[in-house]
């Protein structure tokens, strides 16, 4: 009998050899993924969250016309005298609308209104509580002003045109306002991806039936259709698929037929009902399947035909984690736009965070920011990546690299704000 085991790697080590980096698993998602290439037209309104095929000039100036920037006076700025107060005459009105038809000469004014465009033979605008009315048609103002003052000009915001959308911009309600300040009615956008997805595993019991001793509730089904409900994707919920080869193997085949993107929760570990690394290996290609990452490691990226497919672990935080730092950014190609890293704020950590050197690590924490806007953050506590409580408290992902050997508190962090809450 021997005194002494050789384990295998596994996913208590601090670091796997045949684990790839965070970042080499990026960059060969990017690697194999080419954007679709068809658009649709819709009407403006209906594009907000998608990504513009097109790029968009502006056919006109915004503003069309030079226009007033306050309620006052239009003078031609050469009409203040030099030294004193110097009393003009208001010969009528402008408003937003409807414009002052004459010329405005030496000497007077016109009495406008925001957004007015300026009268001829004015270049100047007081703003009504620099100047004073009194009477008659008579108003005095002083020379403490500058030519031009008050005066939003043609072009100023937007020039005749000027590029205001690139082609995989993320249309926002700014770039619809945007649009629309240019009569433009509707847009070219990449079409939608259609992302299929299924669960796996013996253990998972549907909603509404009994649990039985052993069973699980199939809860990451309904992270997955939350997540990407976030994104512009179609969604094609397959369900659960039992732990057998032959339904897998006719479950991916079946899904590569409609989709861009295959994901699948469980399976991808090295269990002996997880079955969907040889799978893949058999019928499509594999990239890799483990990543220097907790949680999250045994995930595996590769193509069905020409779907792309991506193996999350089955534990529902791994599922949250891989698929904010791997799927996000593959949806976003896929979508026509450059993948976009997440925005890491500095925080300063209020627990000690145990890790050792070897691979990125993820925990969940709770930010908030204090009275000198300072980010602090805390634990949310136990970070089994089988708690999804632990996400359920959180706001934001703590974020520790690879070479990261623990947290002290009063230590600085990066942490990752999560875009739902």
């Amino acid at each position: 009998m021997t005194s002494k085991i050789s384990p295998a790697p596994s996913c208590a080590d601090p670091s796997d050899p045949q684990s790839i980096s965070v970042a080499a698993a990026l960059q060969q998602i990017t690697q194999h993924v080419i954007a679709i290439s068809n658009f649709e037209e819709l009407p403006i309104r209906e594009c907000l969250g998608r990504y513009s095929f097109e790029q968009v000039k502006s056919p006109i100036n915004v503003p069309a016309h030079a226009n007033s920037a306050m309620d006052g006076f239009a003078i031609a700025f050469d009409s203040l005298d030099a030294q004193g107060v110097t009393s003009l005459k208001e010969i009528g009105s402008a408003y937003a609308g409807v414009n002052f038809e004459g010329i405005c000469g030496e000497k007077e004014c016109v009495r406008i209104m925001t957004g007015a465009v300026i009268p001829e033979g004015t270049d100047t605008v007081i703003m009504q509580e620099q100047a004073e009315s009194v009477g008659e048609g008579l108003v005095f103002v002083d020379t403490n002003h500058r030519a031009g003052e008050n005066v939003r000009y043609a072009g100023e915001d937007i020039s005749e045109q000027q590029v205001v959308i690139e082609p995989g911009a993320s249309i926002n309600p700014a770039n619809l306002g945007v649009l629309a300040s240019l009569g433009i009615a509707s847009l070219k956008v990449y079409r939608k991806p259609v992302v299929a997805f299924f669960s796996t595993g013996d253990e998972l019991v549907s909603l509404g039936q009994p649990l039985q001793k052993g069973k699980i509730y199939d809860s990451n089904r309904y992270t997955l259709f939350g997540l990407l409900s976030r994104l512009p994707v179609e969604i094609l919920d397959l369900g659960v698929v039992k732990d057998n080869p032959d339904s897998l193997r006719k479950a991916l085949l079946d899904a590569a037929q409609k989709a861009h993107l295959i994901i699948t929760t469980g399976g991808v570990s090295v269990g002996d009902a997880d079955y969907i690394k040889g799978i893949l290996a058999e019928i499509g290609k594999m990239a890799f399947w483990k990543i220097a990452i907790k949680p999250g490691r045994p995930l595996t990226f590769g193509k069905i035909n020409n779907s792309l497919f991506m193996g999350l672990p089955g534990n529902p935080v791994a599922v949250m984690v891989t698929f904010e730092q791997f799927v996000v950014p593959t949806i976003q190609q896929l979508s026509g736009t450059e993948p976009s890293p997440p925005t890491r704020l500095k925080a300063i950590s209020q627990d000690k965070l145990r890790k050792l050197p070897g691979r990125q690590e993820i925990q969940r924490g709770i930010a908030t920011c204090d009275e000198n806007n300072q980010w602090q953050v805390c634990r949310t506590g136990k970070q089994g990546s089988g708690i999804l409580s632990s996400m359920s408290k959180a706001n934001c992902f703590i974020l520790l690299d690879e070479d990261n050997s623990g947290v002290e508190p009063g230590d600085p962090v990066d942490i990752q704000l999560f875009d739902w809450h």
